[in-house]
């Protein structure tokens, strides 16, 4: 049985066998390919001759339309069209990674990564398909290593591109992205089944409209952090832009009839805490990431640094990934003793952990490797125990719609996470220098330590919500509306 209290829907035998693989190289894929972009700038600025600045793009526009294609395609998703719908934006994600591979010019790659960055929004799709067509004691593990995958995925690509880049040259490396994408297609089409009958949805545009061109506004100022330094009063008012757009999608929201995003569900402690943690830890999650993978590639004449390739550089991000699968696997035991929240905090404290470590140790190429590891561990976790949390309370139609949500959230916190680092890094670069100081990666670090501590803090405050919610039926009733 389901949270709404129905049974997923019977699921034709010849799908059963290749479903829950199918999802979780689907969901794989898509992070993938979306960070594909990350190891790959350098050889893109040289290869279009275009600036690097000019070059970040590929790597920031495809995050910029995930965040806003998320929400719609969890809309549908949750409507009588979900296969259709995530056949066709793989379908567009196969033709944008042909664009990245066989580009005349640097405007027909960005266009390529533009249609790429469409499949960011697949993963809360996946995780619809797998409570409605799953039985109950395989759909929770399955949606838990959904979230994980699409989190840890990130540091899958990252090696791959960069030994294709020095074996093969840019287009091999972007032509993985192709391969990964049309085998996806295709399992796709073999393995997802239709939704379960009697279900409608329908999308409303001004709030969609709204909601992206919020979300466009505000991750633009905070992964843009040479708009904060070149030009501040441009970054308010894109802020007070992002404000008044997200504002004004929230009025319209709670009173469409059919809104993009239930917000009544965050009336409910554990939907809007499990939002809130997710937001806090993804700053602290991915100011480690990219702080180690910068800290290890800067030459040994700065001072510090240990000046590796791009490939080796991926190398350190193995353990992040492998660790980070390992996490997810330890969270269905975990729930059997521990309440959702909880299990967050443990993730959480683990990602804390890692922080300090970087903070106070980081002479050696293997701490960097430890540090992944310990990160990649807590990152599992935490991703794992998040869907927990917020499926106990949302009706299974809506599933798709509020992992939504949360993967917007997601991106927020990933992106506040990177400018964070990224802004103090820049603050602790001596005019003239190429480098920042060692002691800007120390305070980056504390700053994010700082940051998973609020959520560890956060995540038990759930928690005693949570159990007072247990005891007063009543009060649960009325959060529910």
């Amino acid at each position: 049985m389901t949270a709404s209290g129905t049974t997923p829907a019977a699921t034709p035998q010849r799908r059963m066998v290749p479903l829950v693989p199918a999802l979780m190289f689907i969901a794989l894929v898509v992070a993938v390919v979306g960070s594909l972009g990350a190891p790959l700038i350098t050889s893109v600025a040289g290869e279009f001759d275009v600036s690097l600045a000019a070059a970040q793009w590929t790597l920031t526009a495809p995050l910029l339309v995930g965040a806003v294609a998320t929400p719609v395609l969890g809309r549908l998703g949750t409507g009588p069209r979900r296969r259709q719908v995530i056949l066709a934006t793989l379908a567009v994600v196969v033709v944008g990674s042909l664009l990245t591979v066989v580009p005349p010019s640097f405007g027909w790659l960005l266009a390529g990564r533009v249609a790429q960055g469409a499949g960011l929004g697949l993963t809360a799709l996946m995780m619809g398909v797998a409570r409605d067509h799953l039985p109950g004691e395989r759909s929770g593990p399955t949606i838990a290593l959904l979230s994980v995958a699409s989190t840890v995925g990130i540091g899958v690509g990252y090696p791959l591109a960069g030994l294709l880049t020095d074996v093969a040259g840019l287009r091999a490396a972007y032509g993985l992205g192709l391969l990964i994408t049309a085998v996806a297609l295709a399992a796709a089409w073999w393995s997802v089944p239709q939704p379960p009958a009697g279900r409608a949805s329908a999308v409303d545009v001004p709030g969609a409209t709204l909601l992206g061109g919020g979300l466009i506004a505000l991750l633009l100022t905070i992964s843009r952090t040479t708009v904060w330094t070149d030009h501040p009063a441009l970054a308010a008012a894109l802020l007070a832009v992002a404000a008044a757009l997200l504002g004004a999608w929230v009025h319209r929201e709670r009173r469409s009839p059919a809104p993009l995003v239930d917000l009544a569900l965050l009336r409910n402690p554990a939907v809007a805490g499990a939002n809130a943690v997710m937001l806090l830890g993804g700053i602290g999650m991915y100011l480690l990431l990219t702080l180690v993978t910068r800290y290890v590639q800067t030459p040994r004449s700065a001072g510090y640094g240990f000046g590796v390739d791009v490939f080796v550089a991926g190398l350190v991000l193995v353990p992040f990934s492998a660790l980070g699968f390992a996490g997810g696997k330890l969270v269905p035991p975990l729930r059997k003793r521990l309440a959702p929240a909880t299990v967050l905090a443990v993730g959480g404290a683990a990602v804390l952990a890692a922080l300090i470590l970087f903070a106070l140790t980081r002479g050696r190429l293997w701490l960097s490797f430890a540090v992944m590891g310990v990160l990649g561990l807590g990152v599992g976790v935490f991703s794992a125990a998040i869907p927990a949390a917020i499926l106990a309370v949302t009706p299974t139609e809506e599933t798709s719609s509020a992992m939504s949500f949360n993967q917007v959230v997601r991106s927020v916190g990933f992106s506040v996470g990177s400018a964070l680092g990224g802004l103090t890094l820049a603050a602790a670069t001596p005019t003239g220098a190429t480098f920042p100081t060692d002691t800007g990666y120390t305070t980056a670090a504390w700053l994010g330590a700082g940051a998973m501590a609020v959520t560890v803090v956060t995540a038990l405050t759930l928690r005693q919500a949570s159990r007072r919610d247990r005891r007063d039926p009543a009060a649960r009733s009325s959060l529910l509306g």
